[in-house]
């Protein structure tokens, strides 16, 4: 049995005259005659009394008519239903993001992108790097703006963007009055870094940076975002090195300030990664506009 004898059926039983059901179903009398004839061979019994005069559902015809319009109510509205979640997946990109995304990236990005795919639902989630790789090769996500280069064989990366990083300290330090630091005058300093779990690239990045001029510094406080990291020094606590994003944040607190080191502190990347596997075209759209905003220095 098929869905369309279900369909010829039906039409039929509403009709109740086999000349009108064909030109209901766009098909020929003698087709639609014999397809009613196949399925009632199939189900073993007549679903219609014919006369030259009428035509009159069996019993057993008015027993098969509620069960075979359930059957067909319920393939159309999976189909319909597939059709729009099809698309929907068409029009969605799924971005996840570490923070520098929302000042470096975004801003410049979005509107544009929003503006020309006006269609296009853009759903942003916040999510550490090791999120969003996991996230990224299961396909819960089509986009990931991460340090770390992903490499994966369902994974491709590109570098977008150079950060530099730039050393905070409480107002109150005493090194706060030395207008330029070298990175041995740091010696000793308490150091509030980011959770290696959470920032993995930039806890590695500072710790490296030490490590290669040879300074002990007093790490006192793992910071699992960039707020707690920034109201850990306003607070007193300790100094950080964070990216330059940071900046905009603590231009006008007056408990920080920004100092340089002579020594060039290391430079964060940031690449866009994206699924092959997934939606390509919005992925393509992205990427587009990336190349046409960001320019890597």
């Amino acid at each position: 049995m098929e869905l369309r004898h279900l369909r010829y059926f039906i039409a039929v039983a509403e009709e109740l005259n086999f000349s009108k059901a064909a030109q209901r179903l766009f098909t020929a009398q003698p087709s639609l005659s014999q397809q009613i004839k196949d399925l009632e061979g199939k189900l073993g019994f007549n679903l219609f009394h014919r006369t030259k005069r009428k035509v009159e559902l069996t019993h057993e015809g008015h027993l098969f008519l509620p069960s075979a319009q359930a059957i067909l109510n319920q393939v159309e509205y999976m189909v319909s239903k597939t059709r729009l979640a099809a698309k929907e997946e068409r029009n969605l990109l799924r971005i996840g993001f570490v923070p520098v995304a929302e000042s470096k990236v975004f801003p410049y990005i979005l509107p544009t992108l929003r503006f020309d795919n006006p269609d296009l639902k853009i759903f942003l989630q916040s999510m550490c790097a090791h999120q969003q790789k996991t996230a990224l090769e299961e396909g819960e996500i089509d986009i990931a703006l991460v340090r770390e280069n992903i490499e994966s064989p369902s994974i491709e990366s590109k570098l977008i963007l150079r950060e530099k990083m730039v050393l905070l300290m409480p107002h109150s330090h005493p090194l706060s009055k030395v207008e330029k630091l070298t990175a041995k005058a740091l010696e000793g300093i308490s150091l509030i870094i980011p959770d290696e779990n959470r920032a993995p690239t930039l806890h590695h990045s500072i710790k490296g940076f030490f490590n290669q001029h040879d300074v002990s510094v007093n790490y006192i406080q793992l910071a699992e975002n960039i707020i707690f990291n920034i109201n850990a020094v306003s607070m007193g606590l300790g100094c950080a090195i964070l990216p330059s994003y940071v900046l905009p944040i603590v231009k006008n607190n007056k408990t920080i300030v920004v100092k340089t080191i002579e020594e060039e502190l290391p430079l964060l990347n940031l690449f866009v990664c994206y699924n092959k596997r997934n939606n390509q075209i919005n992925i393509r759209k992205f990427l587009e506009e990336t190349e046409r905003k960001i320019k890597l220095t």
